[in-house]
């Protein structure tokens, strides 16, 4: 893997840049979409300084690595991962060889479709004012961090700007209709499960996920990124615990530093010293080398 940080890949390709989101860049290639995934980072709705090297890399290599493991599940966008196949459009192939994926243009679903196995983040702070998450209710007693008696489905409307707002299933239902609805939780729920199971026969619990599909001729596909760091929620088994702060496995060490300081959150903060920055690398290559072996 290329050490040098990436901040953007706009001079790096030569095809119109469509969207340029946190993290990942979106380039028209004619036929496909290039996906180009930098090593911005960011929280609290707010994108850092500097760049974590290694992150794009471990995210792009890993969804490529899933995308290739769920196949059988359910067909996904990828077309390549090969950098030498584009020819001159990347002008800097060694910098950006593994943080490209040239993929189907899919009709996105505007629903991000969220998986939970353990009560924890924003479904605890749901629970502990309701009892319930995203209109489900649960058993009473439920503790922070327990294992949920089955994985449920909790989707998210999205919104390009700002949050993306939890939304009940009959809510999901009313806006992609009723059959799609249930092909999409359903599959979401399968492909959970499976990336459990894997996880857990590496000693890593995967607490909650976060997947995105999409619709090619009218047939569903998995798009995005899958069972990342910066779209799932990665326990360490033998950091498991109730009623506390798990230290996840993707960039707490940002998140903690921050919360650490008197930022005020509502300006951009200061840059980040260089052993925040190293070990949240580390934190990446490791949930990396991890989960692939």
């Amino acid at each position: 893997m290329s050490s040098q940080a990436v901040s953007t890949a706009v001079d790096y390709v030569d095809a119109p840049l469509l969207y340029k989101g946190k993290v990942r860049e979106l380039y028209d290639l004619g036929e496909h979409y290039l996906i180009v995934v930098t090593d911005r980072i960011s929280a609290f709705d707010y994108v850092l300084e500097p760049p974590v090297p290694e992150k794009g890399n471990v995210l792009n290599q890993l969804s490529a690595y899933w995308f290739k493991l769920t196949n059988e599940l359910i067909q996904n966008h990828v077309v390549h991962t090969d950098v030498e196949k584009l020819g001159s459009v990347i002008k800097n192939k060694e910098l950006l060889k593994n943080r490209i994926m040239v993929t189907l243009k899919a009709e996105r679903i505007d629903i991000e479709c969220v998986v939970r196995g353990y009560i924890t983040g924003g479904g605890w702070r749901q629970y502990e004012q309701s009892g319930a998450i995203n209109g489900i209710t649960l058993p009473e007693g439920l503790r922070k961090n327990d294992k949920l008696p089955e994985p449920i489905f909790t989707p998210a409307a999205k919104n390009d700007v700002g949050h993306d707002e939890d939304i009940s299933f009959e809510r999901m239902q009313e806006l992609v209709g009723a059959e799609l609805a249930e092909l999409l939780k359903a599959k979401s729920l399968e492909l959970y499960a499976f990336a459990r199971d894997y996880c857990a026969e590496r000693d890593i619990i995967l607490a909650d996920c976060k997947l995105e599909f999409g619709l090619i001729d009218g047939e569903l596909i998995l798009i995005d990124e899958i069972f990342t760091p910066d779209a799932s929620r990665f326990w360490a088994k033998e950091n498991y615990a109730l009623d506390i702060e798990i230290d996840s496995m993707d960039k707490e060490p940002v998140r903690s530093y921050l919360a650490g300081t008197d930022w005020d959150k509502n300006s951009q903060p200061a840059p980040l010293p260089a052993h925040v920055v190293e070990e949240t690398t580390r934190r990446y290559q490791n949930i990396y080398h991890r989960l692939t072996d």
